[in-house]
């Protein structure tokens, strides 16, 4: 990830946007951010809450289930918003957006201009565009296929502190799945070189 503040250059990429009326007309002091395809743009991990315009590239957002099933939401492309719900939503803790591609977005700090959006009808009005098409597309989404190996990993990857598993018990219950067929599952990864066992109940995902 690269964070770009040389205002020339935020200044023509905010020229080119599809919203540039309305975010020149916000006091905001906007920034970049470049992204390589297969980083998280945006995630429950983030300390910041950023409100991201992408400009350039694709994103593909997508929801992990504690039992990490993983349900595919939508593809963002040139100008579709992350960080809108978390004007009004605390964040939510499953939702992901990856790069897909080299992304470009412009960026701001949401907790130092809420206030001001919130006040401002131009942008609220792009804001319940936004979330209504998201709304629409969560209505028909669907769990993608995933075999029981697929959801450990996932859930190692995106549910474990660290990408590390502790407890087979208790992973193993949100995993639906028994013990056994867990630790069958870590050790046949441990044996792929995808998992390294670090203690006892205790997997770290590599």
């Amino acid at each position: 990830m690269k964070r770009i503040y040389e205002k020339d250059e935020v200044a023509a990429c905010i020229a080119k946007s599809k919203y540039h009326d309305v975010l020149e007309s916000l006091d905001i002091d906007f920034y970049l951010i470049q992204y390589e395809k297969g980083e998280l743009a945006s995630s429950p991990f983030q300390k910041e809450f950023l409100f991201q315009i992408i400009e350039e590239g694709s994103v593909n957002i997508y929801f992990i289930r504690n039992d990490g099933t993983r349900y595919s939401l939508s593809n963002g492309t040139s100008g579709y918003f992350l960080g809108d719900m978390d004007i009004f939503y605390p964040k939510n803790s499953n939702i992901y957006a990856e790069a897909a591609e080299s992304l470009t977005c412009i960026a701001f700090s949401i907790e130092t201009y809420k206030e001001m959006l919130l006040l401002s009808n131009r942008f609220l009005a792009l804001i319940c565009i936004s979330l209504s098409a998201k709304i629409g597309a969560m209505t028909t989404m669907d769990a993608a296929p995933a075999s029981l190996t697929e959801r450990v990993i996932s859930y190692m990857r995106y549910k474990c502190e660290d990408k590390t598993l502790k407890g087979l018990e208790k992973a193993a219950f949100h995993l639906h799945c028994s013990a056994r067929q867990l630790q069958r599952i870590l050790n046949k990864s441990e044996a792929a070189g995808s998992v390294k066992k670090i203690g006892k109940g205790t997997y770290r995902l590599l």
